[in-house]
């Protein structure tokens, strides 16, 4: 059976985190369903009626403006990450060294260790920061989300598809480039995952 407040949490999570007036959203449905449930509807012909959690978010959202932010503000966003990104790898690569100091073959390809294990860092964080909080540190730091066309949260096929570029050697600067010829500023990927970056409201946070 569902419950009132799961329906409403399920609502609230298909809705990024900094979305606007969130709690008076929760409370408006509280009061709908409580009312339509006081006047002898069962809860689950409410919820039928009410729809899909994500579509009923995908209406709420759609009086929220989506303003794409300026290129330079993405591009730091991107600089900021892969910054964190090798900045956390550095420990383990200065263990590495550490340990296998006398080795000729490790010292060799210690290199290649860091930049395989950065970009392979950086892309997991990045995946999971966006299907979690739908920003990473650098786009929470430079107020941009990543969300759907229709301004929804993201799931994880949508975050890992945005990040396939990285793993694909040379793809990653048509990808790029797609943000000067499209209407909304989109990668080539972001296209495919029907995604988009636009600037964060944070008026609120739930």
């Amino acid at each position: 059976m569902t419950t009132a407040e799961g329906y409403i949490q399920e609502v609230l999570r298909s809705m990024p985190t900094a979305t606007p007036q969130r709690s008076q959203i929760a409370l408006e449905l509280r009061g709908h369903i409580a009312e339509r449930v006081a006047a002898g509807q069962p809860i689950d012909e409410v919820v039928r009626q009410l729809g899909s959690p994500i579509a009923l978010a995908e209406s709420y959202l759609s009086a929220v403006p989506l303003v794409a932010p300026t290129l330079w503000r993405r591009f730091a966003a991107k600089v900021v990450d892969c910054l964190a990104s090798f900045i956390v790898l550095v420990p383990f690569a200065w263990m590495i060294w550490a340990t296998f100091a006398e080795s000729d073959f490790v010292f060799a390809f210690l290199p290649l260790i860091v930049i395989v294990g950065g970009s392979l860092l950086f892309a997991a964080g990045t995946v999971l920061a966006e299907y979690w909080f739908g920003q990473t540190f650098g786009k929470w730091l430079f107020g941009l989300r990543v969300v759907r066309m229709t301004g929804a949260r993201i799931g994880f096929g949508q975050a890992f598809v945005r990040v396939l570029p990285v793993a694909l050697e040379g793809v990653f600067p048509v990808d790029a480039a797609f943000v000067f010829f499209t209407e909304k500023q989109q990668r080539a990927f972001e296209l495919l995952s029907k995604t988009r970056v636009v600037i964060a409201s944070v008026d609120e946070t739930i």
